[in-house]
């Protein structure tokens, strides 16, 4: 028998997932910082890093469509597991991708590995953010939980060219992936299904199963998964799938050019490399914490007013999709200093975690716990294409322009693509899905 004590162990929970996105995006982010010099070394064009960051968002892409249905299947605790064990393995791998014969071959194996245990991040993280939290809750915790990412991206330009400096570019691959094994220790003492849980008061139990949702009967509880599952043509059967992989088609691939494609920008444009571009990406994806928090908190503003989680999700998801137009300013005020750079894309990027967090919450508000997962596969396989479709057109673009002499036109061009994604994908999703109408199998 649980105890009546209200606990807040779902905090532990959510700090876990915070934990466990940082090092994701801490993995991924090496190879981007570390592209002045393994181009080089290798003699990479825009092209060919382009194909390498491009193969790793088509591996993630079909990846995330296998990924939401093996956490269905195998549970939070199990699917995060063997989802960080495949991508740590997958980070290290590519210390010694130069080994294999081909250019980019080596480099696109190790991709493609980190990729595919990648996948599994959101899915797990969105999964469990369904389980330990009611839906009133669940944008704060998954902003929260998000803003990993910016963690992530804040400590990576201060640690892996000091560690490239140091002991070489295969040692920060090799140290970065290990956080993964370290982080996992943690996650198979302290996660189990609040059911099962016996650090979790049954106050707080309560608290997490408060969500009433209407069906054919009348009122009824949403419970923990039992046992029956959506099928992929049963998903895509509903209108709301379509808006939530839309709007990730349109807008991950923004986060991910920012993320692969900065320290390449910062080069061409000011000719900053190593060490220098520590700070100025640092402080911009510092800013983008306020975003991913404040971004997941902001609808709770509109759903206190007596909206409904979704209608007021998506109002504060409009407000949000303006911001990034900003980015319009970029190739203007950038060439004065590259603070100028800094500060617009901060605006752009912050948006984009305060617009994740929310976008990642509608699937809460639509479809049931047990579908959760397999929704957020979907979209992310959307997301991704959408990302592979930027990265290998913006690396064809920069080569096109580098060679006329111009290759800042070829990221003007990009920002405005950046600038514009958001606006579109809420039209797109209000469209297709006016008013909020949950999901029932």
């Amino acid at each position: 028998m649980k105890d009546v004590k209200f606990s807040n162990y779902r905090w532990t929970i959510c700090a876990l997932l915070f934990f466990a996105t940082t090092i994701n995006y801490l993995d991924r982010q090496v190879l981007s910082l570390l592209q002045p010099t393994l181009a080089k070394e290798f003699g990479w064009t825009n092209s060919d890093y382009g194909t390498i960051v491009g193969v790793f968002s088509l591996a993630y892409a079909f990846s995330m469509l296998f990924a939401g249905r093996v956490v269905d299947y195998l549970g939070t605790k199990m699917g995060y597991t063997w989802s960080i064990i495949l991508w740590s393995l997958g980070a290290m791998l590519h210390a010694v991708a130069h080994l294999i014969p081909g250019k980019i071959l080596g480099f696109s194996l190790g991709r493609t590995v980190l990729a595919a245990g990648e996948s599994g991040n959101f899915p797990a993280a969105i999964k469990a953010t369904a389980e330990y939290f009611p839906k009133k809750d669940r944008a704060l915790a998954t902003g929260i939980f998000n803003s990993g990412a910016n963690v992530g991206a804040i400590l990576a330009p201060i640690v892996v060219p000091w560690i490239a400096e140091m002991y070489g570019w295969k040692w920060a691959f090799i140290l970065i992936g290990a956080l993964g094994f370290i982080w996992l220790i943690f996650w198979l003492i302290f996660y189990e299904l609040p059911s099962k849980n016996k650090k979790l008061g049954q106050a707080e139990y309560e608290y997490i199963h408060s969500d009433e949702i209407l069906s054919n009967e009348g009122i009824v509880v949403e419970r923990e998964d039992d046992g029956k599952k959506f099928t992929y043509s049963q998903c895509l059967t509903y209108k709301q799938t379509w808006a939530f992989a839309f709007g990730k088609f349109m807008t991950d691939g923004v986060w991910w050019f920012f993320l692969f494609w900065l320290p390449a920008y910062f080069k061409a444009q000011y000719n900053m490399t190593g060490t220098a571009i520590s700070l100025p990406i640092a402080v911009l994806y510092t800013t983008t914490m306020f975003g991913s928090i404040g971004g997941g908190a902001f609808p709770a503003y509109f759903i206190k007013k007596g909206y409904d989680p979704y209608t007021g999700r998506m109002k504060a998801m409009f407000i949000i999709a303006l911001f990034p137009l900003v980015v319009l300013l970029t190739p203007y005020l950038s060439q004065y200093s590259y603070w100028y750079a800094v500060g617009l894309i901060a605006i752009g990027a912050s948006a984009h975690q305060a617009w994740s967090a929310n976008i990642f919450t509608t699937v809460g508000d639509m479809f049931p716990k047990k579908a959760i997962a397999t929704i957020t596969g979907i979209g992310g396989m959307a997301g991704g294409i959408g990302s592979f479709l930027l990265s290998k057109g913006g690396g064809l673009l920069f080569d096109y322009y580098e060679k006329q002499g111009h290759i800042q036109t070829g990221y003007s061009i990009m920002f405005v693509i950046c600038a514009v994604a958001y606006v579109i994908a809420w039209v797109v999703m209000k469209s297709l899905v006016p008013r909020m109408k949950p999901i029932e199998l």
